[in-house]
C-alpha cells in the first residue's frame, strides 16, 4: 500500500523539477522547437537565463542549461533567424531572477 501511494507522488514530483537542458542543434528537422532570439525583452514569450550548472537549471520557468550532447538535453532547439519561423521567441536576461514566462500559453513547448 505504502508503495502505490508514492509511486504517484514520485511521478508528480519529477514532472514538476522538470529541468530546462536544451542543446543547440544544427538542423530544424532535428529539433523539438524552434526558437528565435528577440533583441527586446518586451518581445519575448519567455525570457532566459543561461545557468553555469545543469542543477541550477530548475522548473520550467526559464532557467536553461546547455548541454554538450543531445542526449543529455530535454529539449533539442533550433535558432532560427526570424521570428515568423519561430514556435518559440525568447529574449536572454542577465539575471536568474528576471527569468519567466510572458506567455504562459506557449509553456507546453518546454515540458
Amino acid at each position: 500500500m505504502k508503495t502505490l501511494f508514492s509511486f504517484p507522488i514520485f511521478l508528480l514530483c519529477t514532472h514538476l523539477m522538470h529541468s530546462q537542458k536544451v542543446f543547440a542543434v544544427d538542423r530544424d528537422y532535428k529539433a523539438d522547437i524552434k526558437v528565435f532570439v528577440a533583441n527586446r525583452d518586451y518581445k519575448a514569450d519567455l525570457l532566459v537565463y543561461k545557468v553555469n550548472r545543469d542543477y541550477k537549471a530548475q522548473d520550467n520557468r526559464g532557467l536553461w542549461f546547455f548541454t554538450d550532447a543531445d542526449y543529455k538535453a530535454d529539449k533539442k532547439v533550433y535558432f532560427v533567424d526570424a521570428d515568423y519561423k519561430a514556435d518559440l521567441i525568447i529574449y536572454v536576461v542577465d539575471s536568474d531572477y528576471k527569468a519567466k514566462w510572458r506567455d504562459a500559453s506557449l509553456q507546453h513547448w518546454m515540458w
